[in-house]
């Protein structure tokens, strides 16, 4: 079990958890690991979001990279997405992104990418962690005129916006409309100032709404996690799309023209019948989780394509994306990877592909996913004792239960298990036809795992 880092970097309450002290021991740790077999002065990005706590965090951070001796350019407020484009751009030895995603203001994190502009793998993240608790810690403070040097390079961004611009503005130009409205809704975070640049580069007729940041307002009520706000937006207005990101920008879920939610297992959908279409889907193949529908596994099967899963994690996406040669891939939640442009999820490229899609086919956005069928899904946490989260595995009552409701379904519907990583939980999923009925079968299977395990 890792100290430190869990699925997504290192993650903590700002300032109490998450103390400047912690994290000039990861930025050394981090410094050294990631660049250790470089024989150059080593050059690392910083990227945040808009969290109050972003710039305790950040020159925590650059303290401790710099008094290992490596160089430091900071990029201000930046998407995710952005910060991993710019890595690979500009040739860094690593970057950071300190940013909490879709979690409120308290929360912040650090998460460190490769010189590739990809997370880095769990074996690092245990090897800085090693690091830190380690008497190597007192052995990287550089030399007095070896000491790194810091610079402000928030002008970066425009080199991620040229990229967005140079990658759609022909198609855009082509197919688009004046009466094709789309609302944008930043959640207050890392993609406030970008998305509304891009959009408006690019000709598409735009509304922007939640991009007034004041420290504490990410993700509040807004964005990818709270969709009711742009919904309404949607309808009201009679939007032909609404896009809503989260708060470091490397997801995205959009609304259709009725209001209805498309997540990241429709988009994947759209994506790869379009991809195909053009002959650019890899091996004919999408990768995806253990949490995607069972819709989209459906929908890959009826259409002759081969559904990949993973752990949950877009790191594991990519994974097996790079592992085997594939090029798209993502998760329900919006984190979608398109590996041919970035190596990230990248909410304002997944928003500008599937608008790209919509004005070249001329069709509404209900009737552009109406291809995939998704199919009720339940989630319950049952609360059980941190030691038996893995026992489920082995008892058989509970297993006898799995089973009995895995032949109830018969191919339309699906008991997925899960433990938690960090919580004393373990996560019940069951998808099925009807609502009613796998939502009091999750509840049952459940309590049954809360009594056995407690």
């Amino acid at each position: 079990m890792r100290k430190y880092f869990g699925t997504d970097g290192i993650r903590r309450i700002a300032n109490t958890e998450l103390t400047p002290e912690l994290v000039y021991k990861v930025a050394k740790a981090g410094a050294y690991v990631l660049s250790k077999h470089t024989d150059h002065t080593p050059t690392i990005l910083i990227g945040r979001d808009t969290r109050v706590s972003g710039n305790l965090i950040e020159s925590a951070m650059t303290a401790g990279f710099l008094s290992y001796g490596a160089n430091v350019k900071l990029l201000g407020v930046m998407p995710t997405p952005a910060v991993a484009y710019l890595t690979r751009k500009l040739n860094a030895d690593a970057s950071v992104v300190i940013s909490a995603s879709h979690n409120t203001f308290e929360f912040n994190g650090v998460k460190y990418f490769s010189n590739k502009g990809m997370k880095i793998d769990d074996s690092i993240e245990e090897e800085i962690e090693e690091i830190m608790d380690s008497d190597k810690m007192v052995e990287l403070n550089a030399p007095h005129d070896k000491i790194g040097i810091s610079e402000i390079k928030e002008d970066l961004l425009q080199e991620y916006a040229n990229f967005f611009i140079n990658t759609f503005k022909e198609d855009i130009d082509k197919y688009n409309n004046k009466d094709f409205k789309v609302v944008i809704d930043t959640a207050n975070g890392a993609t406030y100032k970008i998305a509304e640049e891009v959009f408006k580069e690019l000709g598409i007729n735009y509304t922007i709404i939640n991009n007034t940041p004041n420290g504490t307002n990410i993700n509040a009520k807004c964005g990818s996690t709270h969709l009711e706000m742009v919904k309404q937006y949607v309808v009201e207005n009679k939007m032909n799309l609404g896009i809503a990101y989260d708060g470091d920008g490397d997801r995205c879920l959009l609304i259709d023209e009725k209001g209805n939610e498309i997540d990241g297992d429709k988009c994947l959908a759209v994506f790869s019948k379009y991809m195909k279409e053009k002959g650019t889907l890899k091996n004919d193949t999408v990768v995806a989780t253990v949490m995607s529908n069972l819709g989209l596994s459906k929908y890959a099967k009826e259409n002759n394509l081969t559904l990949k899963q993973t752990k949950v994690g877009d790191r594991y996406v990519l994974e097996e994306m790079l592992k085997n040669g594939y090029n798209l891939g993502g998760e329900q939640s919006g984190h979608i990877i398109f590996l041919d442009y970035n190596p990230t999820g990248d909410g304002i490229l997944t928003s500008l592909m599937f608008i790209k899609i919509l004005l070249e086919k001329g069709v509404l956005a209900s009737e552009l996913c109406s291809i995939i069928n998704i199919y009720p899904q339940v989630l319950i946490n049952a609360k059980v004792s941190s030691s038996k989260k893995e026992e489920y595995k082995e008892d058989e009552e509970i297993q006898a239960k799995i089973h009995e409701l895995e032949n109830e379904f018969s191919g339309n519907g699906r008991v997925l298990i899960r433990p938690s990583g960090t919580e004393p939980l373990v996560r019940v999923m069951i998808e099925g036809e009807d609502i009613q009925y796998i939502t009091t079968k999750a509840k049952e299977l459940a309590s049954l795992i809360e009594e056995k395990l407690k």
